[in-house]
């Protein structure tokens, strides 16, 4: 298999050359000063199992964050190249450290040692109720495991605390009375306003983008062209005809928030929301209103085939009359970031990488989110091997960050809650931030966040985001992997910081959206069948993951770490343009399909 690559890596002759000209120049030996490390955590002490307790009040990292992305300025040549080098016999050193590094970590940092990763987890939520969610016992017996091998790694490890609303369903019922008696099964939004009690029993309508005049037959799998005209069903107050009032209203998924299509149903009057998903999947729709003060009313998700069994229905002239309670349970919880920080390395650029912590109350949540995890855990402890982080003389160049988010189930809270809590400097000083969200699929896709926008799927990301891209596809390439672009679209982790102007990217294996043909050809696996058959479901568990996804993408995020550890100058150089003709094979939602993150915008 061929070697790994740097981040928008040349060819090893001409480093070569550059890397003998840094040596004529005596520069090759100058190594960035440690600089300080951040304020101890207050209060840490250690529990009979040896894990850090944790601390009962907010603490923060002194938050050095890295430099400000440089623009880009080079232009291309006529090979579609980058004419831009390095200005200097130590930028040239930097590169070629960053490339050295990068390769002895990708040797070191492997599937499996992240899936030992994984089978702790696995036992800590077995331990814990069956998972491992923000504001559980459980998710704190995965941060101090997780902090704990970080600190005796040696890094400065901080526990910030934020406090959230934590929700949890209590009953979660759906029954069809008319025109046949029978069940379906439900699942209610994060931040749903509750029923009463014993639940509310009304008539069924049907809300079409274009509003009820809309015909049936225009109405086809997943975010169509008739839809996107239309601005996506229940997106817009005028889809809501006066028959949505006082009856309970049934919506396609798609193209806006699932808290807009709930809110514009309460102003039409209707006493309850169904959204019924728009991809084929193995269970309900499940979500997240986004805010504890979005829910207006009782908001649940069925599956694609509950929602077209209703819809055909009420197309046929059925009255179709429904029985339904959803209530859960609301009440004010602290969680906590983990966020591990080197000792040493240039204070003015920080290079971060992370995943979130935290799992979906229904399961362990092994592929979502363990896989991330485990992966940038076991790079952050190979790296701390590698690179010498508690050495007086570190082998590495710039500030390394790793995070591992909480509450990002309920709506990327903690990630939210860490940017918001950087001032403009701090936040300046970070070149660039690394996500991985579910990156062991056992139907995997293989993709990149499609940093540059070329696929016409999401926005492009902040100046850097194309380059990060680009970084990945050409490792993946060298190493005979077919990546392909997915959206990037703010929906994980990393979407609070693009939003703050900060440059990102990540791989994705695929939720709950469907392998096409084509992708199968590229990855092999089962055709129509979801990436991931058991996306926020119980059996999210260790029989649930991709030994060779994994062990893909934590090599990935070994390569980037150990490259952008010593040098970031490839952020500012230009990329090569896209490659064409892949859109039968390109991913059109990201994280947790189709372009939603359980917001679903």
């Amino acid at each position: 298999m061929r070697g790994p690559r740097r981040p928008l890596g040349r060819r090893r002759g001409t480093l070569g050359a550059l890397l003998a000209t840094a040596l004529a120049a005596h520069l090759l030996l100058t190594t960035p000063a440690a600089s300080a490390p951040p304020a101890p955590v207050d209060g840490e002490v250690t529990d009979a199992a040896g894990f850090p307790t944790l601390p009962s009040a907010t603490t923060s990292s002194t938050d050095r964050a890295a430099g400000p992305a440089g623009p880009v300025g080079p232009v291309r040549n006529e090979a579609g190249l980058a004419d831009h080098r390095p200005d200097s016999a130590a930028e040239i050193a930097q590169r070629v450290r960053g490339e050295h590094l990068a390769e002895r970590l990708v040797d070191r940092t492997t599937g499996e040692g992240a899936m030992r990763h994984l089978e702790e987890l696995q036992r800590i939520a077995e331990k814990h109720d069956g998972n491992r969610a923000a504001g559980t016992d459980g998710y704190d017996a995965a941060a101090r495991y997780v902090g704990e091998l970080l600190d005796e790694a040696g890094y400065e490890v901080t526990y910030q605390e934020f406090d959230f609303s934590y929700r949890e369903a209590l009953t979660e019922r759906l029954s069809v009375r008319t025109p046949t008696d029978r069940d379906i099964e439900v699942r209610a939004m994060s931040y749903t306003a509750s029923s009463p009690e014993g639940g509310t029993t009304a008539e069924l309508t049907e809300v079409r983008a274009g509003g009820a005049g809309a015909p049936a037959a225009e109405r086809r799998t997943g975010i169509t062209e008739d839809v996107a005209a239309a601005g996506g069903a229940g997106c817009a107050p005028s889809d809501f005809g006066p028959e949505v009032e006082g009856r309970i209203a049934l919506i396609e998924r798609g193209l806006c928030t699932f808290a807009e299509k709930q809110a514009n149903a309460a102003d039409a009057g209707a006493v309850g929301v169904l959204i019924y998903d728009n991809e084929d999947g193995t269970g309900p729709l499940g979500g997240t209103l986004g805010d504890p003060a979005a829910g207006r009313l009782p908001t649940g998700g069925i599956s694609r085939a509950d929602g077209r069994a209703l819809s055909e229905a009420l197309d046929a002239g059925e009255t179709v009359t429904v029985d339904m309670e959803l209530r859960e349970l609301a009440e004010d919880r602290r969680t906590l970031n983990v966020i591990a920080e080197t000792p040493g390395g240039d204070p003015d650029t920080v290079v971060m990488a992370g995943a979130h912590l935290d799992s979906v109350l229904d399961g362990s949540g092994m592929n979502d989110n363990g896989s991330g995890t485990a992966g940038v855990l076991e790079t952050a402890l190979r790296f701390a091997e590698a690179a010498r982080v508690d050495s007086r003389e570190p082998g590495h160049g710039n500030t390394v960050r790793f995070a591992f988010w909480g509450a990002e189930e309920l709506g990327l809270l903690g990630a939210e809650h860490y940017v918001a809590e950087l001032d403009q400097p701090e936040r300046d000083r970070i070149e660039l931030y690394l996500n991985f969200d579910m990156i062991a699929s056992p139907n995997y896709g293989l993709f990149v966040y499609d940093g540059d926008g070329s696929e016409g799927i999401s926005a492009p990301g902040p100046e850097g985001s194309a380059q990060i891209e680009h970084a990945i596809t050409a490792f993946l390439d060298d190493r005979g992997e077919q990546p392909r672009p997915t959206a990037f679209n703010g929906r994980s982790d990393y979407g609070p910081f693009i939003d703050a102007g900060i440059p990102a990217g990540g791989t994705f294996t695929g939720a709950e959206g469907v392998k096409t043909a084509e992708q199968a050809e590229l990855w092999g696996g089962e055709v129509g069948a979801p990436y991931d058959p058991c996306y926020h479901r119980a059996c999210d568990d260790l029989d649930n993951i991709s030994a060779e996804a994994l062990d893909v993408n934590t090599r990935v995020i070994a390569h980037l770490v150990g490259g952008y550890a010593w040098d970031t100058g490839s952020l500012s150089e230009t990329v090569p343009e896209p490659r064409a003709g892949r859109a039968a094979t390109v991913d059109q939602g990201g994280p947790h399909q189709p372009a939603a993150h359980r917001l679903d915008r």
